[in-house]
């Protein structure tokens, strides 16, 4: 039983990544099938699945196609309840799918202020009063989620999650553009991209190169840092 993952890019494009480790970090087979986010060949690509007109698209084994992120954490739970990928605890489960279900629909500022990029961190970044009140959002999500967890670090929830897979995008942003959080929200931020298919991920996007850049700011940088 194999699954079929169409992703847009992988140094870009945050909803592919976080489809792609729905997978991934809960050990569900799949093939990866890239489409043209930037080539002007992503209607094309994505014919064979309409409706789904976005990236990430899932097709499901028996053929059954699922657009939009949530309902593939869904659907992915559904079928695979032995992943865990909801926590069992009733309450943090309630919590994890409140996360998910903002990183969703808000955010607004942050991501378009932010886009994701995993080339290079940025300096000198300017936030703006919107971009500060999603990072301060944020941080209460977080410590919300932490004093249900009692996780002190690490996976938000203690054990790995939807949860994380939904906010790794959020921590890219974090540490790719130097935002003022937290020491702890930081260090999450940092565990995130440094866990090893983040990382797998990361070095398969830098195969591919643009002319020109998305996303480029006229900033100084340092190294990606993890």
């Amino acid at each position: 039983m194999t699954y079929d993952m169409f992703i847009g890019d992988k140094t870009y494009s945050s909803w592919s990544l976080r489809g792609w480790l729905m997978l991934r970090k809960f050990d569900l087979p799949m093939r990866e099938h890239m489409v043209g986010l930037y080539s002007g060949t992503m209607a094309d690509d994505l014919a064979p699945l309409a409706p789904a007109r976005l990236v990430p698209a899932l097709r499901l084994p028996d053929g059954t196609v699922v657009g939009e992120s949530f309902a593939m954490a869904e659907t992915l739970a559904e079928r695979h309840p032995d992943a865990q990928m909801w926590p069992a605890d009733p309450a943090q489960r309630a919590t994890v799918r409140w996360l998910v279900a903002e990183m969703c629909s808000g955010f607004t500022a942050l991501r378009g202020a932010c886009p994701m990029q995993l080339r290079r961190a940025y300096r000198g970044f300017q936030v703006s009063a919107p971009v500060q009140a999603d990072l301060d959002r944020i941080e209460t999500l977080f410590a919300h989620a932490r004093s249900l967890s009692g996780a002190a670090e690490g996976p938000i929830f203690g054990r790995y999650s939807l949860a994380d897979v939904f906010y790794t995008p959020v921590a890219a942003r974090i540490v790719g553009y130097g935002l003022p959080v937290s020491e702890g929200t930081r260090a999450y931020a940092l565990s995130l991209l440094a866990d090893p298919a983040v990382q797998e991920w990361r070095a398969d996007g830098l195969t591919q190169s643009y002319d020109p850049e998305p996303y480029l700011l006229d900033l100084p940088f340092d190294d990606w840092p993890v």
